[in-house]
């Protein structure tokens, strides 16, 4: 048996995480991957893009502090390959490239800028494939801070996606129209319409915190009225409420009301009665790729 480490840093549009991942190596069997280490630093990106426009300096500073933090766990962790990707916030500022630059110069880390359809063509590279049923249909919805990736699986392979830019952070600034909700309405329902008992595959930080919070056990889906109910509760409390009295982080006290509001209506308009969260995402499919692209260099 043969363990090795490889990593995977997410710049999102409301937190950089790094995900560090032990690949089990047993000749004659398939590889496995096993979380070793996750660490989330909450660099809100996307109130500067989706702002002003551009990334502050000091968000810059965060950044780049960051990743030389993460730079130096890689390195201590014995992590042998890692890739760097981030999607909406930095794509688009207008001084993204400037922050890319600055990144590499001050902690030698190279970033990949990936659109949404590149983004739900790596997050279907992941062990998705061990939920998904040849006989049944899921719509996978990945809600980030800038985007929300939607993905039709249909007899286990990606029958359609598409990337709306209605996410987190774009809601709590005000900045997704009536159109733009009536868009997402008219690709899900045009979608799915031909598809009965749709299943919900969710992704991301909130939905897998909405997980945790209803007590289900490991592998057991949220019912749509669960959901549903659960997003009223949180509507009417107050901020403070869900930091004091839910033990919520502070970021994460204030967009997890957008992204249950996301996931409620992606049932509702995909008529799903189901929402499993495999706690799967970017970073795990980062890796996935990463190590399957060494491994057919190597031969192995």
């Amino acid at each position: 048996m043969r363990i090795r480490k490889f990593a995977a840093i997410d710049i999102g549009s409301n937190a950089i995480r790094l995900l560090v991942q032990n690949v089990i190596e047993i000749p004659g069997e398939p590889a496995r991957f096993f979380k070793n280490a996750l660490v989330r630093v909450p660099v809100r990106l996307g109130e500067d893009s989706f702002g002003p426009g551009r990334i502050s300096s000091q968000n810059i500073e965060r950044i780049v502090k960051t990743m030389k933090a993460f730079a130096l766990l890689m390195e201590v962790g014995g992590v042998e390959q890692f890739q760097a990707c981030a999607t909406s916030a930095l794509r688009e500022a207008s001084n993204g490239k400037e922050v890319l630059e600055q990144i590499y110069r001050e902690s030698g880390i190279s970033v990949d800028l990936i659109d949404g359809s590149l983004e739900a063509q790596i997050i279907a590279s992941t062990d998705l494939k061990t939920l998904i049923q040849q006989d049944e249909t899921y719509l996978y919805v990945d809600v980030g801070g800038g985007s929300t990736e939607f993905t039709l699986f249909t007899q286990g392979s990606v029958h359609d996606s598409q990337s709306f830019k209605i996410g987190t952070v774009r809601l709590l600034n005000g900045q997704v129209s009536e159109n733009d909700w009536k868009g997402l309405e008219t690709w899900i329902r045009d979608k799915t319409g031909d598809f009965t008992n749709l299943s919900i595959i969710g992704s991301g930080g909130n939905i897998n915190k909405l997980y945790k919070m209803s007590g289900r056990k490991p592998g057991q889906p949220l019912s749509y009225f669960w959901l549903n109910e659960q997003y009223k509760i949180l509507n009417h409390m107050s901020y403070e409420q869900r930091v004091r009295d839910l033990g919520l982080n502070p970021d994460r006290a204030d967009v997890i009301i957008p992204a249950a509001r996301i996931f409620v209506l992606a049932a509702k308009w995909s008529k799903a009665k189901r929402i499993h969260v495999p706690q799967i995402g970017l970073a795990d499919g980062i890796i996935r790729k990463l190590y399957e692209k060494q491994s057919d260099q190597s031969g192995n």
